[in-house]
């Protein structure tokens, strides 16, 4: 049976001070008041326009970020694929705030997408919807409120934005993942895609949507897109995650009286999570699967359904993920068996990927085990390479 134990494997691309930096950075993220602390400050240092990356660039940054743009990132990319596990490089600034900032993300993603279709060491290019469209634009979109043509035009913004990206990953041939949003605004997301799947999954999986399992509704929505893609003839690509927005899902829902969106406890998640897989896999004459997961139960039930169908381990419509900077564990043992790994790497600017680090901090902090669980192997290797020099 597939061992997630193999600390070796898991870390033999960090040096010992790379060890030992990771051990300082989650003990720290292990006290929720430092990191509460942490982001106050961090915030309070950009609305002063402070210098922040002296502190954040040797710490938080270096460990879950590639580099500031895609040519710093080649050497990550490298590195990593010396074990045998690709890279996908995720331009993480926020958009949605302004017309320029938005033209310019743009035009950053689609430089990501052209850069993936030359690169055989990233198999997918990805991009966020809020990065095109504010919240709000999507939130009107999905609830069909158009008030004014200010909003109508930016909902085109967004569609056009969509469209090119995918009709750039089309001509290149390289998937293309679009993440998953806030439930309220993701049936115009969804419908977009869906779209997009139609126009251009005509021979394969090119464009992926994005299932937070979390959500009490995704495995029928899973369950009809094929019925749709069946009937419509093209292909479905399908990126798994459980979902990071549970207490703002929550207390929306409470706050305005409709029935939580989300499963009522971590087993119904998990629950929900497999079926999805499960089911994507019995129908891989249609699916192509993206399992994002940080969970060993999850990786390990997809390999056994991987070994009794007879599906070979690098079969190229199935393939795992981790976040970089978490879970090496589980990345490094499943490519070491040969499985298709790809580690999801965040790129961009320093102040302007300070949200997705400060998410990447509390989500450690929150998640119960998550940190503990990364601190026990990293002491655990250490031990090892310790023992091994006597």
């Amino acid at each position: 049976m597939l061992s997630f134990e193999n600390t070796e494997i898991a870390f033999r691309y960090k040096t010992n001070a790379d060890l030992s930096r990771a051990r300082m950075l989650f003990t720290a993220i292990a006290n929720p008041g430092l990191v509460k602390m942490g982001k106050s400050l961090t915030y309070f240092a950009l609305k002063m326009h402070l210098p922040v990356a002296w502190a954040i660039k040797p710490t938080l940054y270096k460990h879950f970020v590639g580099g500031e743009t895609l040519g710093e990132c080649e050497e990550t990319v490298r590195l990593l694929r010396k074990f045998k596990v690709h890279s996908i490089l995720d331009y993480s600034v926020e958009g949605g705030k302004d017309q320029i900032t938005m033209q310019r993300t743009l035009d950053e993603t689609l430089r990501s997408v052209v850069h993936a279709a030359k690169h055989p060491d990233i198999p997918f290019a990805v991009f966020k919807p809020t990065a095109f469209a504010s919240q709000q634009v999507l939130t009107m979109a999905s609830e069909n409120n158009i008030p004014d043509e200010e909003t109508t035009k930016a909902i085109q913004f967004f569609r056009d934005s969509v469209e090119k990206l995918c009709k750039t990953a089309f001509e290149n041939d390289i998937p293309i993942m679009i993440d998953a949003e806030d439930s309220w605004y993701q049936p115009f997301v969804d419908q977009v895609v869906t779209g997009m799947m139609e126009k251009y999954n005509k021979q394969k999986a090119i464009v992926y949507n994005t299932l937070q399992m979390y959500r009490t509704d995704r495995l029928d929505f899973l369950k009809d897109a094929l019925r749709k893609a069946e009937e419509g003839n093209y292909y479905l690509g399908m990126k798994f995650v459980r979902g990071a927005y549970m207490e703002k899902e929550r207390k929306r829902a409470a706050e305005r009286g409709y029935p939580s969106p989300i499963q009522p406890d971590k087993e119904s998640t998990d629950w929900n999570y497999d079926a999805g897989i499960a089911f994507s896999v019995d129908h891989l004459d249609r699916i192509s699967v993206f399992n994002g997961s940080h969970n060993e139960k999850s990786n390990r039930l997809l390999t056994e359904q991987m070994e009794r169908l007879g599906i070979p381990r690098n079969e190229n419509r199935i393939w795992f993920s981790q976040l970089y900077g978490m879970s090496d564990h589980i990345s490094f043992n499943l490519a070491d068996e040969g499985y298709n790994v790809t580690k999801y790497i965040p790129y961009g600017p320093v102040r302007n990927i300070l949200p997705y680090l400060i998410r990447r901090a509390e989500e450690n902090t929150s998640i119960a085990g998550q940190t503990g669980r990364e601190l026990a192997l990293l002491e655990q290797e250490r031990l090892r390479r310790k023992s091994k020099q006597k």
